[in-house]
């Protein structure tokens, strides 16, 4: 896929890998770029800088993203590529005693952005796009979604889940000229990223954002299903699948380093 003269959408697109799709697909000549965000002021800056629209939009609701999607079409036209991208970095203890956690809340909110955003997205989407023909969906998760993330239950199961429905999103509407894309980094130097205890998430260095914009790009012109701007997590993918219960002990052993050191 080329975005040249394509409409696209973006959520989480006022900050961090967001912003700098933003800005990439803007360069790549996109026809208009969205920019949709709870944070409605950095969504109208970045907006202005790739002469876009903004909308206040908080994924969680389905309303907003039905409501940005309407209003989309309505403005500029057919929306060719939906970025899912708005994700949060909550429920990160490695100190905590318990996987299950104390309350439902962090399990939610992760929840209803890592997962139902993305079924949002979906629902109110793949009408149009079959009655045209086609479309693309982008959909940023994590590593966490494909390996694990130590100190957060809730990241990973979320992200995990987030996986499992972009894989039934794309085979369930290949016949119909749907593609899908997922993004699955590991460290990203943004905001959500300096926010958490720091982890074996960032143990391969951290990219910038614009760094993982450019390798979307590419990964969307070539159509590829997993895009991996630190390679070397598909060999992670590996090791874990050849032997589950060894790829278990050994992050077993993270998780012990990383309460140590966080225990200081």
């Amino acid at each position: 896929m080329q975005v040249t003269g394509k409409v696209v959408v973006v959520t989480g697109g006022a900050n961090g890998i967001g912003k700098a799709l933003c800005e990439a697909f803007h360069n790549a000549g996109a026809a208009k770029v969205v920019v949709a965000d709870m944070d409605a002021a950095n969504a109208r800056a970045v907006a202005a800088m790739v002469d876009g629209a903004a909308f206040k939009c908080d994924v969680a609701q389905e309303k907003d993203i039905a409501h940005v999607i309407e209003e989309t079409e309505r403005q500029f036209g057919p929306i060719e590529l939906f970025c899912s991208n708005a994700g949060i970095g909550g429920g990160f203890d490695p100190m905590s005693e318990n996987a299950g956690g104390a309350s439902d809340e962090p399990w939610q909110r992760s929840w209803a952005i890592h997962v139902m955003a993305h079924v949002y997205a979906a629902r109110h989407l793949v009408p149009r796009m079959r009655a045209r023909g086609g479309g693309y969906f982008l959909n940023t998760i994590s590593a966490a979604g494909l390996l694990s993330q130590v100190g957060s239950p809730a990241y990973s199961t979320t992200k995990h889940a987030a996986v499992g429905f972009a894989e039934n999103l794309a085979i369930s509407h290949k016949a119909h000229n749907i593609k899908v894309s997922i993004l699955c980094p590991q460290g990203v130097d943004t905001n959500m990223l300096r926010s958490i205890p720091k982890g074996p998430q960032s143990g391969d260095g951290d990219l910038t954002p614009e760094q993982v914009a450019k390798d979307v790009l590419a990964g969307l012109e070539q159509e590829t299903f997993l895009i991996l701007p630190h390679p070397q997590v598909l060999g992670y993918m590996r090791k874990k699948t050849e032997n589950y219960d060894r790829w278990i002990g050994g992050m077993a052993k993270i998780q012990a380093k990383m309460r140590e050191e966080f225990g200081k």
